[in-house]
């Protein structure tokens, strides 16, 4: 199983911040750096004073200060960008990072940010969904058009005409994330267009029950199910025994029992037994939330340790 890491810096973090940890993941050897893409916190937190940061700008930078980790947002909200733009900057931080760029879409969701900076919120779920269906076929159709040739798309939301299709990305085929635990739509998107199927905050009985909708789903399509890697994203706390775990519990305003009950908390032990549930039920990566940002010595437990136990899932 790979390990990745992935943080909310809406809840209070410069971009100073998130680069030590990006580099300190790198460090450790951990196999992905990603980030949330939010504008506004979510409850309260003493830090959100500090601002939103963008996440693809963030990623821009943060792809110039390492070398080897894979970046990406876990997800970009379809409601923020428009696809042309969105397939201009992600292809222009994918060659920034010399082809590290892993693309994760989402609908959005979180209507009080965009209020907050008056970006246009469809309040219908089904809506969000729809235009999500647009966006992936516009930006893969806008990154596959060969050099010299226009591109267009016509659909019910988005209209391109004549697209030179640039820039283009470094990598022949950037990776594309489709996430969510939507039962039917998400996994239909998922066999469609993705490379990796994510599961954020689950069980791992419902992880393997949306698992087997995304197989139906590429079986429906005529599509290898084998051919999509199986994520899950779960907030994290590790430590070497139980009071390192119920300080750093402390630190980010939670209770032991509360993570351990909903994510992963305890010894690189503990978190590598439950980390093979979620194997079990056919996931091969996990990205770890870390709060903390200030907290590199769990990074480096993460990667001595944790890793290497789960490495043979």
């Amino acid at each position: 199983m790979e390990v990745r890491i992935f943080i909310e810096p809406q809840q209070g973090a410069t971009y100073e911040e998130q680069a030590r940890f990006a580099v300190a993941a790198e460090e450790a050897g951990l196999d992905g750096f990603f980030r949330s893409d939010h504008y506004l916190s979510m409850g309260t937190s003493g830090r959100a004073r500090i601002g939103p940061t963008d996440a693809w700008i963030t990623l821009g930078a943060i792809a110039r200060e390492t070398t080897r980790i894979r970046l990406g947002a876990l997800l970009t909200a379809a409601t923020f960008r428009h696809p042309g733009a969105l397939a201009i900057g992600v292809a222009q931080v994918d060659a920034m990072s010399n082809g590290r760029i892993e693309f994760g879409l989402g609908a959005g969701w979180y209507e009080q940010e965009h209020r907050a900076y008056g970006i246009p919120f469809p309040e219908s779920p089904a809506e969000r969904l729809s235009r999500l269906e647009e966006q992936p076929e516009i930006i893969s159709g806008i990154w596959a058009t060969p050099l010299g040739e226009l591109y267009q798309f016509a659909g019910d939301f988005y209209r391109v005409e004549d697209c030179p299709a640039l820039p283009k990305p470094k990598q022949e085929r950037v990776p594309v994330i489709v996430g969510g635990r939507g039962p039917k739509r998400t996994p239909r998107l998922a066999a469609r267009f993705a490379d990796e199927f994510n599961i954020p905050f689950v069980s791992s009985e419902i992880a393997a029950r949306s698992f087997a909708a995304l197989d139906q789903a590429c079986e429906e399509r005529g599509r290898d199910p084998g051919e999509v890697v199986r994520s899950i994203a779960l907030t994290t706390l590790i430590g070497t025994d139980d009071a390192e775990c119920r300080e750093r519990a402390r630190r980010i305003g939670r209770e032991l029992s509360e993570v351990e009950e909903n994510g992963l908390a305890g010894t690189p032990e503990r978190v590598a037994e439950r980390l093979a549930d979620y194997a079990r039920a056919g996931a091969s990566r996990v990205y770890l939330q870390l709060l903390d940002l200030e907290d590199l010595e769990q990074i480096a437990l993460i990667g001595a340790d944790l890793s290497a136990k789960v490495s043979g899932f």
